[in-house]
């Protein structure tokens, strides 16, 4: 058996597949218990000297910025996360979803849904920190979609690289004219030769300020509005003609995400990942594993935020009472944890599916968990500012940062417009629940 997935049937017998748990199974228990000691031991130690306090503290916007740079994140908090994954690495805990050949555990959906709520309910801190990205246990895109469609001449050239973090790639998919329709994209690739020659801009790079690759995406043949046709290119960053022009600052900086034009860049016809035309289903592979994990990122923040405020509002006493003897208190937290209970249930019965049946056999209930949690999250997050009082509006408590962070997730990721027209598209027999052209349906 793989991942949770199909059991393989005995003679004469059917497939079966184990049941959906209904408690965490004692395995996975203790890896949460592993990812707990090893951050105890290790990483709340180096988070608590030199003064890394001042990343998640009062001052945590401040430090984790360049001003000087445009707003780019600061070299020291980068090289601080970098160690992090490196000491994670070490103790055997970064690498859970990657397969055991590249020293990974063969980490299921279900494991990294469950993982991923784990962590942000810790709260902001070393061990996580949800608005790069950053945990102990990776979440290496880049790597899982180059283990799964690069040729053997790129893996033999990045995989390594990737899951060491020597280097990596940024991802050049939206448009400044076109975000959620990405078949509609302007950015063109004209094969001359051997090499091709992109033409085109690109905005929302994140991360490119460091990427020494870009993976463009570019229409190379076919019209627009169809989904085969686009291309995805490996592009240096120093090629002649790839330009940055600009870092968008947003509502949680420090800022990555920069808009890039490409003028007449050659790449070579090897530069392709996963084949000449199949860009964009090369790229929905992991959507749905990634929206789940994100959609598991966002409860695990908000069941933080309850936590949080049901404890404040024990001890504090206003009027000689406790906020919590107070129904105007209880009733919000009350509705905001049965939210927390039911979404949590559908996350779990979600991600164990998908590892049974395969990532986009449940899509409509993806987009469900998805766009449901990152609004959860942003009205966790506000209430807790509320029950915090003016203490909970300042830096000084999370809350706004939480706030902040989650609410692009509302946006991005598909916004929660897509993600609802995707859910009523399977609800009215618009859509259909299976992979894209070309892409595997089940993971095994």
């Amino acid at each position: 058996m793989g991942r949770f997935g199909t059991v393989a049937p005995e003679e004469g017998n059917a497939v079966t597949t184990p049941p959906i748990p209904h408690e965490i199974p004692d395995d996975l228990q203790q890896l949460l218990a592993e990812l707990d000691a090893f951050i105890e031991a290790e990483i709340r130690p180096l988070e608590e000297s030199d003064d890394n306090m001042r990343f998640f503290d009062h001052r945590r916007e401040d430090a984790r910025t360049d001003w000087d740079r445009g707003g780019l994140p600061n070299d020291d908090w980068e090289a601080l996360l970098h160690k992090v994954k490196r000491m994670a690495d070490a103790a055997g805990v970064y690498r859970y979803p990657f397969p055991a050949k590249y020293g990974g555990r063969d980490g299921s959906i279900y494991g990294m849904a469950v993982i991923r709520e784990h962590l942000a309910r810790r709260g902001l801190g070393l061990h996580n920190d949800l608005q790069n990205e950053h945990s102990i246990v990776g979440n290496n895109v880049a790597l899982l979609l180059m283990i799964e469609y690069g040729t053997d001449a790129q893996k033999a050239e990045w995989i390594d690289d990737l899951a060491e973090g020597r280097r990596g790639f940024a991802f050049g998919i939206t448009e400044p004219e076109h975000g959620s329709d990405a078949t509609h994209m302007e950015t063109t690739a004209v094969r001359d030769g051997d090499e091709w020659v992109i033409n085109g801009e690109k905005t929302w790079n994140t991360g490119i300020h460091r990427a020494q690759y870009d993976l463009i995406f570019a229409r190379t043949s076919g019209a627009a509005g169809d989904g085969d046709g686009i291309t995805a290119f490996l592009v240096p960053t120093e090629s002649p003609g790839f330009e940055v022009l600009e870092y968008l600052w947003t509502f949680n900086m420090p800022t990555d995400h920069a808009h890039i034009r490409l003028s007449d860049v050659r790449v070579p016809h090897g530069s392709i990942l996963g084949g000449e035309g199949r860009g964009l289903q090369v790229v929905q592979h992991f959507f749905n594993e990634n929206r789940i994990r994100q959609a598991a990122s966002s409860l695990g923040a908000a069941q933080f935020c309850i936590d949080q405020s049901v404890e404040y509002a024990k001890r504090r006493k206003p009027f000689g009472k406790a906020l919590a003897s107070n129904q105007g208190i209880q009733f919000p937290l009350v509705e905001l944890q049965t939210q927390c209970e039911m979404l949590r249930a559908l996350i779990h019965k979600t991600a164990w599916l998908m590892d049974a049946h395969g990532a986009f056999s449940q899509s409509d209930k993806v987009s469900m968990c998805n766009y449901w949690a990152n609004r959860l999250c942003c009205e966790a997050a506000d209430r807790a500012m509320q029950v915090h009082g003016g203490l909970g509006y300042s830096r000084h408590t999370p809350f706004e940062h939480i706030y902040r962070h989650h609410r692009r997730y509302r946006i991005t990721e598909g916004a929660e417009e897509i993600q609802m027209r995707r859910v009523a598209g399977y609800m009215f027999g618009f859509m259909s629940q299976q992979a894209p052209k070309g892409v595997a349906g089940v993971r095994g």
